[in-house]
Order: structure tokens, then sequence, then C-alpha cells
């Protein structure tokens, strides 16, 4: 989710899509799509502890020590500067850009922070891969966000209007579920979620659909790409047909 970026959750009248030349090349060949593959990550990331704020807050941490190294190598490697994103963990509803959403986490663009809520079913079910989802997930946004691909998208989102800023909502989204399975394929090992790979895109594929982040089957394909691929130039979802990002 990402907060800065009012997405409307009421109808509108049905448009059309920007054309395929109208979609910039920040876009569609964006240097981080040239960042090779993934390596293994080295992490130290602990066990959460049933019902410790600390723990949860610790874990959080070391989830994004992970993912900034992971990423920072990345952008070297596509030639791309990177800068780390401030991380806020809270277990209240209010964040540095608004009010954090029952999804427990948000990207806010303008203060280049990751906001995380600790919810409630944290602390008394506290499933691994749901929480470090928190992080890799925003961590997504903030790639798109320092390679210049959130700013494009939010100029076409405004100049769109109806389905099209729909499917422009669920482009976005679905990459930085993308992303997420690419630090995934550095990463899992370390994050040892206690479940497997299948059994964790199962879970997504059968989530709540969100009318912002779009079908739970798309967004668990998207992860899944990012993950077997190790690869970013497999998140290019701008090109996409409307069947996968719907």
């Amino acid at each position: 989710m990402i907060a800065g970026l009012t997405i409307s959750g009421t109808a509108h009248a049905e448009t059309k899509a920007p054309a395929a030349a109208a979609v910039p090349p920040v876009l569609t060949q964006n240097k981080i799509y040239s960042s090779g593959t993934a390596s293994p990550q080295s992490c130290n990331i602990p066990e959460i502890r049933q019902g410790s704020v600390a723990s949860l807050k610790t874990f959080h941490k070391a989830m994004a020590n992970c993912a900034n190294r992971f990423w920072a190598t990345r952008f070297k490697a596509a030639g791309l500067r990177y800068s780390t994103p401030k991380i806020f963990i809270t277990t209240g509803s209010n964040s540095v850009c608004g009010k954090i959403t029952s999804n427990g986490a948000q990207y806010c663009p303008q203060q280049r922070t990751i906001a995380i809520r600790i919810m409630k079913r944290d602390l008394t079910d506290p499933f691994k891969m749901n929480i470090a989802h928190s992080v890799a997930h925003e961590w997504g946004h903030h790639v798109q966000q320092i390679s210049g691909i959130l700013n494009a998208q939010n100029t076409l989102y405004w100049r769109s209007s109806g389905s099209a800023r729909t499917i422009l909502s669920h482009r976005l989204e679905m990459q930085a579920e993308c992303f997420a399975g690419v630090f995934y394929n550095g990463a899992l090992d370390a994050i040892d979620p206690g479940i497997t790979w299948d059994q964790w895109t199962e879970a997504v594929s059968r989530a709540g659909e969100s009318k912002t982040h779009g079908k739970p089957r798309n967004l668990a394909y998207w992860q899944n790409r990012g993950y077997q691929s190790g690869a970013a130039r497999y998140c290019n979802t701008w090109t996409a047909g409307k069947s996968r990002v719907l």
C-alpha cells in the first residue's frame, strides 16, 4: 500500500487506458531491470516471540537491514544511485504520512519512509512470512520511488480516470509484489519462514481481493515470477496483458 497516492475507491466512468506509446520508458525500460540476478543474501533474521512487541520490532529492523543490503547491491549492478528509506514502526495507527490501515504497512513516498503498524494478530499469531512481507512489499515501493517508476505512474494516474486508473494501480502493486519475490529469491533461506514457497504463494492466491491491488491469483503470479527468476527484469508489469494485472 502507498500513502500519498490517493487511489479512489468510488466508481468512475470507464475510459481507455493510455496507449502503449504513451507509457514512458522509465516504466518499460527502467535501468533497475538490468540489475542482474540475485545472489543468496546472508541475513541475521531472528525468531519472533509470541506476544512481544520488542521482538516484532527487532524482526522488522532485521528484515529492513536485509532488504537494504540486497537492493543496494542490485542498484549498484544497474548503475543506479541507491538511498535507504526510513523505517517507522508503531503499535498505533498514525504514521508520518497519515493513518496506517488494517493492512499493517504503507509506503510514504514524500518522506521515503516505510511505516509498519504492529497489529494484534501479529502478537497473538506471529506468522513470520506474512510479517516479513510487510517489509518486502513496501521496499518494492521504495525501489519504484528511487528508480523513478512511482512518479511516472502517478503522472499517468492523474491523467487517467475510471478503469484506466484501476489498471495503473494494479500494475504498480503487482510490480511491488514481483520486486518482493526477487528479494525472497536471495533472502528466503535467511528468513526461514517455516512454510514452503508453494504453500506461501497458494495462501497469497487465496487472500481477499482488493480494488487497489487486484486479484490475489495475479499478485501470487507476480510474486512467484520475481522469486523464480531472481531478477527485476521479469517485473515489467507495464507491458503485461490486462488479464495478468486485473
